[in-house]
């Protein structure tokens, strides 16, 4: 093969790969591929940013990166700006790490709950439906105006803003608020 058969096949191979990566969905900026864990597509988002070091800071990286199958509802950095500078940097102490813990496994199911699933269960039990968390909370799910949106148990309401984003051990819905387990 000459130099420019070799030229074109990696410019084919290089454009292949960038039409790839548009299909995928995009969070923080970045492209999230279905083939790696939940934890390797967060750390990627730059609007995750906070999430990430709060996994990290409760512990979380290796459960997170396990098998699953998990449905996190993965808040913003915005949703976590909701919360005073002060509370979340007392939070992510170690002597509070068990309470970071448990707010952190409210966010996650042990399923892999596409929207369309989420959205036929709350159709199913009448425009609300519990959801059990692996933090010991239940959130309330409802479907209004075309957005699944998850009350915490304080009243406290997260929207899905971004679905179905695929990871290799479950999937990741991300959310505009941060849930809170009753108080």
């Amino acid at each position: 093969m000459n130099h420019l058969t070799l030229t074109a096949i990696a410019g084919l191979t290089l454009a292949a790969g960038a039409a790839f990566a548009q299909n995928l969905p995009m969070v923080g900026g970045a492209a999230m591929y279905p083939d790696r864990t939940i934890v390797e597509n967060a750390m990627n988002s730059a609007d995750h940013e906070t999430l990430v070091a709060a996994v990290q800071a409760a512990g979380l990286v290796e459960t997170l990166s396990g098998d699953g199958p998990f449905t996190v509802f993965a808040p913003t950095d915005s949703a976590f700006g909701m919360i005073s500078d002060e509370s979340l940097a007392q939070l992510m102490m170690p002597e509070h790490k068990a309470q970071l813990t448990q707010i952190l496994a409210c966010h996650v199911v042990s399923a892999d709950a596409m929207s369309g699933a989420i959205r036929g269960m709350i159709a199913d039990d009448g425009g609300m439906h519990p959801v059990p968390t692996l933090g010991g909370c239940t959130l309330q799910a409802s479907y209004e105006n075309g957005m699944i949106r998850l009350t915490d148990e304080n009243g406290r309401t997260a929207t899905v803003t971004i679905a179905d984003v695929d990871q290799s051990n479950g999937v990741i819905h991300v959310i505009d608020r941060v849930l809170l387990p009753a108080s």
